[in-house]
């Protein structure tokens, strides 16, 4: 049995008995004997700081007086059978340890969950199965003990000189500006108002990314699966959302064949119902998508983050907005580390800020606390002179990886009807000032955009009209 195995090796060798015990509990272990050693055991490294003799256990569990003879003789034959081969390698039984903590932990929840569907548990209510499950999936060994500074200088400068894993955008200032993407273990935050852009800013990296050959997750809260999908749709066939509804079946399915030629990578899009979700179910989503489809995302959009619930407060809770927020920015964070992926999320400015032609952190709605726990936030900003033109302004409110001053505003070209964004030319930043009010670009990025979306008028009105004469042309495809 591995639990014989997991309390000889407590008992019997110190380096495995340091690196599993912080993971161990009682409630592992089913059995009553082997509870009783176990908890003998752990009694005695933390007074002693050391692994007792089998005679100090067995005097151990002879102090006791909540057991029986019959028991106390049990225990003892268990504690004289506990062998171990000192040939063991460490490694594997560490991890055949990790391994029967984890299916020990979920047979647990499991247990639990039935007793609270069933009414009989007597603190939990059924809106805590999910966070059951998802704790008990999470569970795993994690052998870092920190980095010695002085030893590990080796290490160190490879770490200086080696390339970092970003996730990239498609859009060269932001690469510029977060030198290369966005890190692993990070969460980046839009600020926007209603209607800038927020959504069509993260269904427009996660095409790139997924174009890219990367895994992408993306969760959606305020908009249904189908709507998200649409906006990808339209972004990775280049077309405007009315045509979609517009085109032939088999043209649909000939033209995103062609899109899934193109890559490796693969989109999940899953939808929660606004405010029923936070860091617990997207931890146990990510944990059931590795189980069951074997995907891995490489980054992960939560669309977005000021409706997420948190983890760690109940709903209805009396709990201040900044309290709420941040802890929910937290826990998305932790999620971001334990996952080693990028998170990119989005928030709302306040009131003042809807109508604002600049933004400032000040400006993000609710929480102060968010940009505190941010590792990159940027503004979107439309003004009625860069709607017009099509451009989207950036500036950059706080970035761990660079100095906000450098390129601290730029703009961005912006297709709507398309749900996709642009660089735009350099002379279009040529005339971005560091000022209150935004200068929009009057060059030639801004003709083109207007041209190109004359043109785009031109094909679907040429498309309407033919339609009801032939079957239309979609690129050549029949």
């Amino acid at each position: 049995m591995i639990e014989n195995t997991v309390l000889a090796g407590l008992l019997h060798n110190e380096d495995y008995m340091r690196r599993v015990i912080p993971f161990l509990t009682e409630e592992y272990f089913g059995d009553f004997t082997d509870k009783m050693v176990y908890k003998s055991i752990v009694q005695y490294i933390q007074d002693y700081n050391g692994i007792p003799t089998r005679e100090a256990l067995r005097i151990s569990i002879e102090e006791k007086d909540n057991i029986s003879d019959e028991q106390y003789q049990q225990i003892v034959t268990l504690i004289n059978d506990l062998e171990y081969d000192s040939k063991t390698d460490l490694d594997w039984i560490v991890d055949k340890t990790e391994k029967f903590c984890q299916d020990k932990a979920v047979f647990n929840a499991v247990r639990e969950a039935i007793l609270v569907l069933d009414g009989n548990h007597k603190d939990l209510d059924k809106g805590s199965i999910p966070d059951l499950l998802s704790k008990a999936l999470g569970v795993s060994f994690d052998q870092a003990i920190g980095h010695d500074f002085l030893e590990d200088t080796e290490s160190r400068y490879e770490f200086y000189h080696s390339k970092e894993d970003k996730i990239g955008f498609d859009l060269d200032l932001f690469n510029k500006i977060t030198k290369g993407g966005l890190s692993r273990k990070s969460l980046s935050i839009a600020l926007a108002g209603t209607g800038v852009g927020k959504t069509l800013f993260m269904t427009h990296c996660a095409a790139a990314n997924l174009m890219d050959g990367k895994n992408v997750l993306y969760i959606t809260m305020e908009m249904a699966e189908e709507k998200i999908s649409e906006r990808i749709d339209a972004n990775l066939l280049n077309t405007t959302i009315d045509s979609l509804a517009e085109m032939p079946k088999d043209v649909f399915i000939k033209r995103t064949d062609r899109v899934k030629a193109k890559t490796t990578g693969k989109l999940i899009v899953k939808e929660y119902p606004t405010a029923s979700a936070g860091s617990a179910h997207f931890r146990h989503l990510l944990n059931e998508l590795k189980l069951k489809k074997n995907f891995t995302p490489d980054i992960v959009y939560i669309d977005y983050l000021n409706i997420c619930t948190s983890s760690r407060m109940k709903a209805g809770a009396n709990v201040n907005s900044y309290t709420l927020i941040k802890a929910i920015a937290e826990e998305l964070r932790g999620l971001a580390v334990e996952f080693n992926v990028p998170i990119l999320s989005a928030t709302q400015t306040t009131r003042t800020g809807y109508s604002s032609s600049d933004l400032n952190l000040e400006d993000t709605s609710e929480s102060f606390g968010l940009p505190a726990t941010a590792d990159f936030m940027f503004g979107l900003i439309s003004t009625e002179e860069l709607e017009g033109l099509g451009q989207l302004m950036v500036k950059q409110l706080k970035n761990r990886w660079g100095d906000t001053n450098y390129l601290k505003r730029f703009v961005i070209g912006i297709d709507r009807s398309k749900m996709k964004l642009f660089d735009a030319e350099d002379n279009a930043q040529d005339l971005v000032n560091d000022t209150s009010t935004p200068v929009a670009d009057k060059g030639s990025f801004g003709d083109r955009m207007k041209a190109e979306r004359s043109e785009n008028k031109d094909n679907v009105l040429s498309y309407r009209s033919n339609k009801t004469k032939s079957k239309p042309d979609f690129g050549g495809l029949k």
